[in-house]
This record gives C-alpha cells, sequence and structure tokens, in this order.
C-alpha cells in the first residue's frame, strides 16, 4: 500500500503533543538544538501561544494522519528596528527524514516571511548538522556568520553558524 501524499497545513492545539515528541527527540539526540532538557507539553502551549500572538506561524506536514515535521519563524531579536528579521526553525520527525520534507517546510516558511512582508530570514545551524547546511543553500541562503564554541553539549564545545535569505 502506498502512503499518502504529504500535506501541509497550520499547526492546531491538537498537533503539540506530536510537535513535542519531535522537538524532544532532536534535543536528547542531536545538536541540531542547544538545549539539554526535554522540554513539557505545558512548555510547547506556552510557545504555540506566544507563536499565535506575535503572528507567527506554526506549520506542519502530515502524512498517514501522523505529524512529520514542523517548522517556525519567531523575532530575531527583540529591539522594533529588527521587526523585519525572522528566525527560523525546522524539524523533522526521525522516522520521516530524508524524505523531502524539510524542504517542504522551508519552502513554506519562506513563503510565509515574505507574504508577511519580512525582510531577512535567519537560521542558525550548527557547524557539524552538514544536512541542514546544505538544504539551507539549497535555498540560497548564504553564511553571514560562525560563532566558534559558544554551544556545549555531549560533552564537546560547539560552533553555530548564522545562515541568511534575504527576502
Amino acid at each position: 500500500m502506498n502512503p499518502s501524499p504529504i500535506t501541509l497545513r497550520a499547526a492546531t492545539e491538537h498537533d503539540l503533543q506530536a510537535i513535542l515528541d519531535i522537538y524532544n527527540d532532536v534535543i536528547l539526540t542531536t545538536t541540531a538544538v542547544y538545549s539539554e532538557e526535554p522540554h513539557t507539553l505545558e512548555m510547547r502551549q506556552t510557545w504555540f501561544n506566544e507563536r499565535r500572538e506575535g503572528g507567527f506561524p506554526v506549520i506542519v506536514t502530515e502524512q498517514d494522519g501522523k505529524i512529520t515535521g514542523f517548522a517556525t519563524y519567531g523575532k530575531f531579536r527583540a529591539w522594533p528596528c529588527y521587526r523585519f528579521t525572522v528566525e527560523h526553525s525546522v524539524y523533522v520527525h526521525r522516522d520521516w527524514r530524508g524524505q523531502g520534507i524539510s524542504s517542504i517546510l522551508l519552502q513554506e516558511i519562506i513563503n510565509h516571511a515574505r507574504s508577511a512582508g519580512m525582510h531577512a530570514l535567519i537560521a542558525g545551524v550548527d557547524s557539524e548538522n552538514d544536512i541542514s547546511l546544505q538544504l539551507h543553500l539549497k535555498f540560497h541562503f548564504v553564511q553571514v556568520a560562525r560563532f566558534k564554541e559558544v554551544g556545549f553539549k555531549f560533552g564537546r564545545w560547539l560552533d553555530l553558524i548564522f545562515l541568511e535569505l534575504l527576502l
């Protein structure tokens, strides 16, 4: 039996557990998030509410009734003169990686940011995350900074790369 097509839609509160599961797996098994402690459902609810109140999207992909990934963007920095610059995140469930879902989500985030009148889209990517770096380069992001040894996780120092796409 062939899987159903991947659908893309705005996240709802009903998706928060699946989003949390994806995010916590990323925290516990990768350096894609510079955090060490899993989040709670209450933390994800607060995050979701803040995104909605700020007018920022939370997008999910779904296939065969399962959330396969999510993406969002939010303020890059809190000061008013940064209001046209946003930082985004894209996460895919471990069982669905390598199937183009991150490209679908990133394209939707780019489209949404453009439509919302944003000027710059920022990605913060761990320097060892070649898959994410290549994804962003495919979408014409440009590396604009490398912060050496700013994170410490799994017993080692991590470099953070910033990439930018002018919309």
